[in-house]
């Protein structure tokens, strides 16, 4: 029953975790290759952070998916198509949905990791021991990487186009959560 309940709770989630980062046709096979191995190491997932283990192991998967070379068929393309219109269908979503804008000019100029853990933080609603787990460091290295990440966006943000009205994507990456 373990095994069974852990899909069923977590499913939705890692299935979006994939919808925010890759093509819609491949979440599905993703989220499947995430929980194949979670049936494989199911006795070594520790009980009380099962889902940052999940998003560890969904961003591996992820890694590997983008390493490997895909075949494109020119009838999938469309002749209609521009090369803009391919590069945006290709793009991480996470990408698409902050296209032209100040937000994603900033997320662009950080390195892979600091985006990696303001998107974990904001989007997946990590943090403490959960994003420490999922980053597969120590509950003090997540806080400090995190907040680096932050700082380092804020710098990234300043030098934007100050104009642009604020979000709450922007404030959510830039600023630590409210505990109550």
């Amino acid at each position: 029953m373990g095994f069974e309940r852990l899909f069923a709770e977590h499913t939705d989630a890692i299935f979006r975790y994939f919808v925010r980062r890759a093509p819609r046709q491949d979440c599905a096979d993703l989220t499947a290759d995430v929980f194949a191995i979670a049936w494989r190491k199911y006795d070594a997932i520790p009980s009380q952070f099962e889902l940052p283990w999940l998003y560890k192991t969904a961003s591996n998967v992820l890694a590997n998916y983008r390493r490997k070379p895909r075949l494109t068929l020119l009838s999938d393309e469309g002749w209609a198509h521009t090369e803009a219109t391919r590069l945006t269908e290709d793009d991480n979503p996470c990408d698409v949905y902050l296209a032209n804008s100040s937000l994603k000019s900033a997320l662009l100029q950080l390195k892979d990791r600091d985006r990696q853990v303001l998107l974990m933080n904001a989007w997946e609603g990590l943090d403490g021991q959960e994003l420490a787990l999922a980053l597969g460091m120590t509950r003090g290295g997540a806080a400090a990487t995190l907040s680096r990440a932050r700082a380092r966006f804020r710098t990234a943000l300043a030098t934007q186009d100050a104009s642009a009205s604020d979000s709450p994507l922007r404030t959510t990456l830039s600023e630590p959560r409210r505990t109550s």
